[in-house]
């Protein structure tokens, strides 16, 4: 991915929506930044905050834009 990544996708191993995201992105050329919260406990609190308290993965962040869980390209 190219460092000029806007994105911030966290992430989860075992989260089936979070390789459909990243395999979307990548498949687009879409750059992003990838925070694997399973690897990173600070990532993890992040994660938190962002969600109001709850571990969903992902989270894709693009400036003040926060979008919780995803359902795949339209």
């Amino acid at each position: 991915m190219s460092s000029e990544a806007t994105l911030t996708i966290y992430t989860h191993p075992d989260c089936p929506y979070s390789a459909a995201a990243k395999d979307d992105f990548d498949r687009q050329g879409i750059a992003y930044r990838e925070i694997d919260v399973s690897q990173d406990p600070e990532a993890a609190k992040e994660l938190e905050r962002l969600t109001g308290g709850e571990r969903i993965t992902p989270v894709i962040v693009e400036g003040a834009q926060v979008i919780v869980g995803y359902m795949g390209v339209g």
